[in-house]
């Protein structure tokens, strides 16, 4: 493209010759009147200098021009490139203005129209990926579809719940993505409705189980048009084990609660029908229920000791605790469970083990530890306690030879009255809390607690505990 400028010289060139020679067509018809008598070759002289007058008028003419349209036109040539470079999304681009024939009202404009197209492309940019950094940072999958069905928008979370890799599901409808179908239904629902839509969805993941809660909602824009709709998946697996493990409470705590309860009513029921005038039958009856009773008041002492452990304000007496003692005070309290067994303890403990805890708590701890060993293992069978250093850790291992527990029932069994043999459990009179009442102390000591199990072989349980306690 010409500049502006040198268009604008050719036009005054070619104007000004038109007008110079009209000019010396003009004054040439004026010399017959001052001279009608002159000679040709005079006439031919003041033709030569009329032209030649002509001719350097026209330069010098020109040249002016010129300097005219390199004041003037330049100027607007430049701004006109700027503001083209702008219309092609340069907003960095700024006219001259440090040299007076720039410095003029358009390039002032030019250059603030510039600098607030840079400042909202800026702020769109921030918006963006602000946009950008909270849909990634949701802890819910998130899947938007356009008017037309396809999708448009998904975030990290869901990609990975579903195993899609980046933008793989993007431009594909919800029929093609390989979706589950109750999300697939609850999608068409809200294509077909308009409405919003809530699901609570199980899904299978190879045998493995996980629940979400799907919204589906649709997006109008600001003047009721239809844009698409947004999908939002929020993984509440954790909160369904939960509200599970509350069920099982509830209905566990009551039927502990009721088998010594009826043993107990009906037992009195039946002395005070006339059992109790015979005394060999009373003295059985009474006994079972001063069994019954105690088991109740056993039940129920735990059940407020892990109430009160649960509480925010639980506190440990930290002290400095010799394991090897602790071990001995332990298996004095379960020796005659041990006697009555014939079982044998192979204690495996290096002098001097020092760690800092709560002695008493750490006591109860070992002796449910040892009590659901001797209660699950057969008779004249041994239980293997050891205790090592490491890092900065104690290490204590309760190895049993007992009848073992499958592999599905170890993740459950620090659950309260979580049981895997009822029957045995409640013969050898455990109330189903002690291994719950371990996780909670262990925890409290800020150690960790894990299970190893295999059927027919026996139980480990390995708890590690910190050598010292931070603050």
């Amino acid at each position: 493209m010409k500049d502006l400028y040198s268009r604008l010289t050719i036009a005054c060139a070619i104007l000004l010759s038109v007008l110079l020679t009209g000019l010396g067509i003009v004054l040439g018809q004026f010399f017959p009147l001052f001279a009608r008598d002159i000679s040709l070759d005079l006439q031919h002289q003041y033709w030569v200098y009329l032209i030649i007058t002509l001719i350097i008028a026209f330069i010098i003419s020109l040249l002016i021009a010129m300097r005219m349209m390199v004041q003037y036109a330049r100027p607007v040539d430049e701004v006109t490139k700027v503001a083209v470079q702008i219309a092609q999304g340069d907003y960095l681009v700024r006219t001259k203005t440090d040299e007076p024939e720039y410095n003029n009202e358009l390039a002032i404009s030019i250059n603030k129209i510039a600098s607030n197209l840079q400042e909202m492309s800026t702020l769109r940019m921030m918006e963006k990926e602000r946009l950008k950094t909270l849909i990634e940072s949701m802890g819910s999958g998130l899947l938007m579809f356009g008017r037309e069905g396809s999708v448009n928008l998904v975030n990290g979370v869901f990609e990975k719940t579903f195993g899609f890799s980046k933008e793989e599901p993007i431009g594909k409808t919800f029929k093609t993505i390989g979706l589950p179908i109750e999300i697939e239904d609850l999608i068409e629902d809200v294509f077909m409705t308009e409405q919003v839509r809530e699901k609570q969805v199980r899904i299978d993941s190879g045998g493995i189980y996980s629940y979400m809660g799907v919204y589906g909602a649709p997006v109008i824009g600001h003047h009721g048009n239809w844009l698409g709709i947004v999908v939002v998946m929020h993984d509440i697996t954790k909160l369904v084990r939960l509200e599970e493990i509350r069920k099982d409470f509830v209905a566990n705590v009551s039927h502990e609660l009721r088998t010594p309860i009826t043993s107990i009513k009906g037992f009195t029921e039946t002395l005070l029908d006339g059992a109790m005038n015979e005394p060999v039958i009373m003295k059985e009856f009474l006994e079972i229920i001063q069994k019954e009773s105690n088991r109740l008041h056993l039940l129920i002492d735990d059940l407020l000791e892990l109430s009160a452990m649960e509480r925010e304000n639980f506190s440990l007496q930290f002290g400095h605790v010799e394991l090897l003692e602790l071990m001995n005070d332990a298996l004095e309290i379960v020796s005659g469970s041990l006697e009555r067994k014939k079982m044998a303890i192979n204690l495996d403990i290096a002098d001097e083990i020092v760690i800092e805890g709560d002695a008493s708590r750490l006591i109860q701890v070992m002796v449910n530890l040892l009590s659901n060993a001797i209660n699950y293992s057969k008779e004249q069978t041994t239980i293997t306690v050891s205790v090592k250093i490491m890092a900065k850790n104690a290490i204590i291992q309760v190895q049993d030879e007992g009848i073992g527990i499958e592999q599905v029932e170890l993740a459950r069994l620090f659950e309260r009255f979580y049981r895997v043999d009822r029957a045995r459990s409640r013969d050898s009179g455990g109330t189903g809390l002690g291994l719950a009442i371990v996780k909670h102390l262990v925890e409290a000591h800020s150690g960790t607690v894990e299970v190893e199990s295999t059927i027919g072989v026996g139980t480990l349980i390995r708890i590690c505990l910190p050598l010292r306690q931070a603050n």
